[in-house]
């Protein structure tokens, strides 16, 4: 393939993937926005595959065969309430990559600088190397980390050491002494020991990182995980002087950034904040002391009866209706009750579930219509004016301590004002806390019912009713 052609593919990649990221931002024309990112994906393989840079074809199509082999297996076996803890761990796979491929570079016998700006040449691709494995180090173990917790294997519970602040300040002047240290050095021999020192730093700071971030704020790690994995890239294309991936890799870091931006205002935190940890504690907890005061406890024939009844009705989904997968059988519900006139919508909280867009994607999956799915922003006016609210597994994402508990530790947070309807049905296995650990006082309000039990075997028994 001559230079033009493969000059003229990654421009065309680069504008399909700028289309894809365009089409992610809108429920209707996400499937189109997938399309266009694996056309554009499709493009830039073949086009590398195809370059003067591939020279070991048998070797590349064993590896492309094991790799698409566990791809195929992964992907037809993970469930929709896994998708988080795979987006984790498919971020480290892009860090560990950027680590293997800096090494490499950097100990290429064939790599050498000619000219009079080689020293400057030189520099330039040591700081790219270096830079591109430290991000690369911190985005593998802090993904993994991501993974176990998201997954269980790792408790929530935010790790608080002591001095957490200054160890990560430590590492951080240590990683930056090394890097001078690693630039200015005469040969690859003394040069390789501050690369591999820092290496290790930085995949301690990963993992001490997020272990050091609760529960709560998982959605925005997802999200900065993401941001870390596009920049990872991105250096790895400076490394390799390869342009798609320097685009590619700024368009996930940035889209990632802003991502975790928004995730940080649905929450009403600091980006910082986030980094800093310690918030939210192991889900799944009773509060600790925790009178959550009387509550009423419904039946599921009730809460058929009520929503039948209804002439407005908002579902609140949650990660509890992930767990049991029952957003199938809520659509059922939907349909049986738009057939009865009754008028029903979906309220989405930016952070509700374990990552950004989780609701979103299981009501996809499920064939929701996409004009009755709405974000928090588009209808907590009217919580007022609805009958019945129902309200799935949730739990941070509808306490109105948020707003009215100024010593709560998601105090500011905009929730989903549900207690404004004249009927809310809170849908849970037990009292427990949500990942914030903090006591919810809807499920104690004068109009909200309980309806305790599994969410699945729940709403079966409210569509067999209606």
């Amino acid at each position: 393939m001559t230079e033009g052609i493969l000059t003229t593919a990654y421009i065309a990649a680069s504008v399909l993937f700028i289309l894809a990221l365009g089409g992610l931002s809108h429920q209707k024309t996400a499937r189109r926005g997938n399309i266009y990112g694996i056309i554009g994906m499709g493009i830039a393989l073949i086009a590398v595959i195809a370059s003067e840079f591939v020279t070991n074809y048998a070797v590349l199509a064993v590896c492309i065969a094991i790799a698409a082999v566990i791809g195929i297996y992964v992907a037809r076996r993970v469930q929709m309430t896994q998708m988080p803890e795979l987006v984790a761990i498919l971020h480290s796979f892009v860090g560990l990559a950027a680590v293997l491929i800096g090494f490499a570079s950097y100990l290429d016998p064939t790599a050498h600088f000619e000219g009079p700006d080689a020293q400057i040449a030189k520099t330039i691709h040591e700081v790219e190397i270096y830079l591109g494995v430290l991000i690369g180090a911190v985005t593998f173990t802090g993904s993994v980390i991501a993974f176990g917790k998201l997954s269980a294997r790792i408790s929530s519970r935010p790790l608080a050491l002591p001095v957490r602040h200054w160890l990560n300040l430590g590492l951080g002047l240590v990683c930056l002494w090394l890097g001078v240290v690693f630039v200015g050095a005469e040969d690859m021999g003394s040069g390789l020991i501050p690369l591999l020192v820092m290496t290790v730093i930085a995949f301690a700071f990963g993992v001490h990182m997020v272990m050091a971030i609760g529960g709560a704020d998982m959605p925005v790690v997802i999200s900065m995980l993401n941001s870390y994995s596009g920049w990872a890239a991105a250096a790895t294309g400076f490394m390799l002087s390869n342009d798609l991936l320097i685009v590619t890799g700024a368009l996930v870091g940035s889209s990632g950034a802003i991502l975790s931006y928004i995730m940080c205002r649905a929450m009403n935190r600091k980006f910082l904040a986030v980094i800093a940890g310690g918030f939210g504690t192991a889900g799944g907890m009773v509060a600790a002391g925790g009178d959550q005061g009387e509550v009423v406890a419904v039946s599921a024939e009730e809460t058929a009866a009520l929503l039948k009844g209804a002439k407005r009705v908002i579902i609140v989904p949650g990660y509890g209706m992930a767990v049991a997968q029952a957003q199938h059988v809520i659509n059922d519900i939907t349909r049986k009750l738009h057939d009865q006139g009754v008028e029903v919508r979906f309220a989405i909280h930016p952070v509700a579930g374990r990552m950004p867009g989780h609701m979103n994607v299981l009501l996809a999956e499920a064939k929701v219509p996409y004009d009755i799915v709405m974000e928090m922003d588009e209808i907590n006016d009217d919580f007022p004016d609805t009958d019945a609210v129902l309200v799935i597994g949730a739990n941070d994402i509808v306490n109105p301590s948020a707003q009215t508990d100024p010593s709560s530790p998601i105090a500011g947070m905009p929730v989903l004002e549900v207690w404004k309807a004249k009927t809310v049905v809170v849908m849970k296995r037990s009292m427990a806390t949500g990942y914030a650990g903090v006591q919810n006082p809807l499920f104690s309000e004068e109009n909200t019912r309980m309806l305790f039990g599994d969410a699945k075997a729940s709403v079966d028994a409210i569509l067999a009713s209606i």
